[in-house]
């Protein structure tokens, strides 16, 4: 099956040679094929280049005049499956409480645990995969899905065996992470060393033998997880061949990016507190930064200083962070405009760190993220617009024409 997609007005993230990431002044680049065509052969991006080269024959041709093309966005940091809302707690923080004196309450990721540990596992995938669907049609073709709203044992077991169904029931790419480290259960407030060794001794062994989690995470924040007690969780995933990807730096200067590069984390997210030491720390590493700036946006937190990362040649991913508390949306395109609008990235940036930089951060950058032969062909298709940095600007409004995962219509 040849699907040909032709007279594109911009043809956005093209490699003839495939990238593993962008980094530093280079993330301003973004490779662009103006009035192009896109050939695809069954899941596969066969071809592309200018209409001057542009085949005759294909199954089904496509015109793409006065639109964009774009690789789906990766969205590598979700916990997007849950059970409920937090909507109460939203009126809390309208009324003055703080998200650690929410946490306090029993409110915040224990309520959610209450939530889930209540809730089935079939509501559990019904309500996760309408969110899969509803951010597919945003332009994601690739999620990280995190477990971390259980903290039982067989809650944790249950979040990570509806996200291997959702994996086994889309044509999207899903990765699963386990963060059984996302706080300390209230029943286990005055033990803190009986959780770890729950979680190091019984979880973490459970879930590599069942083959549920490609990662393990850590909240590593004050009031949740110090760094000492992140570095023994993360050095027992790696002995179950799992690689890190971390909560850090969120609230406070925690320490957690520092811990984090010292146990080659793939990516150390969220960043609102980071300076030049945790900077320093990120060059030369193979970790990426990935910021969330809705979570900041929803909880009127500072921005992470991504202007500075880039200006000093680190590498940045952006993701949503979907999740009933902090970022109850999945829509990508809101975070690209909080990117420029609000971390004074370029479009181009943006671009950049949620299409090739996001797959890199999930650990797919060799299947998606760019338009290269042999990849994925999983792309998006804008309405008609003037220009790339229409995306952006236009945070209201849904520019998404039509997706394509793995060369078929979604």
């Amino acid at each position: 099956m040849k699907l040909l997609i032709k007279n594109i007005k911009s043809l956005i993230q093209v490699e003839e040679s495939p990238r593993k990431w962008v980094a530093g002044a280079d993330m301003k680049k973004l490779p662009t094929i103006e009035n192009a065509f896109l050939l695809i052969e069954d899941e596969l991006i066969s071809d592309f280049g200018t209409m001057e080269k542009c085949p005759v024959e294909a199954d089904e041709i496509i015109d793409a005049t006065g639109k964009i093309v774009s690789p789906t966005w990766c969205d590598s940091h979700t916990h997007l499956v849950y059970h409920g809302s937090r909507e109460g707690e939203f009126e809390d923080r309208i009324n003055g409480l703080t998200y650690e004196e929410i946490t306090e309450r029993g409110g915040g990721i224990h309520n959610s645990a209450k939530n889930l540990q209540n809730a089935t596992e079939d509501e559990l995938y019904e309500q996760a995969y309408a969110r899969l669907q509803e951010i597919k049609g945003y332009g994601t073709g690739a999620v990280e899905i995190k477990s971390g709203y259980g903290l039982t044992f067989e809650s944790e077991m249950k979040m990570l065996r509806v996200a291997r169904r959702l994996r086994e029931n889309t044509d999207m790419t899903i990765k699963a992470t386990f963060l059984g480290a996302h706080a300390i259960p209230l029943e286990y407030k005055n033990d803190r060393e009986g959780y770890m060794n729950l979680l190091i001794n019984e979880m973490l062994p459970a879930v590599a033998e069942a083959d549920l989690a490609d990662y393990c995470d850590v909240f590593c924040e004050k009031g949740f997880f110090t760094p000492e007690e992140t570095d023994r969780i993360l050095k027992a995933g790696w002995k179950h061949g799992m690689r890190p990807k971390i909560h850090a730096n969120e609230l406070y200067y925690s320490g957690g990016i520092q811990v984090g590069v010292e146990n080659n984390a793939l990516s150390v997210d969220h960043l609102e507190c980071t300076g030049d030491a945790e900077i320093e720390a990120l060059q030369g590493s193979e970790t990426m930064a990935t910021i969330l700036p809705s979570t900041a946006f929803f909880l009127g937190l500072e921005y992470a200083p991504a202007r500075k990362m880039i200006d000093a040649g680190l590498p940045v991913a952006l993701a949503t962070d979907y999740n009933p508390g902090s970022t109850p949306s999945g829509r990508m395109s809101f975070v690209l405009s909080l990117a420029c609008l609000k971390m004074d990235m370029t479009p181009e940036e943006a671009i950049n760190a949620v299409t090739l930089n996001g797959a890199y951060a999930m650990g797919v950058e060799k299947e998606l993220g760019s338009i290269a032969k042999g990849k994925f062909a999983n792309i998006l298709i804008t309405k008609k617009i003037a220009s790339l940095a229409f995306l952006p600007y236009s945070f209201g409004s849904d520019l998404i024409e039509s997706v394509f995962i793995k060369g078929k219509i979604s």
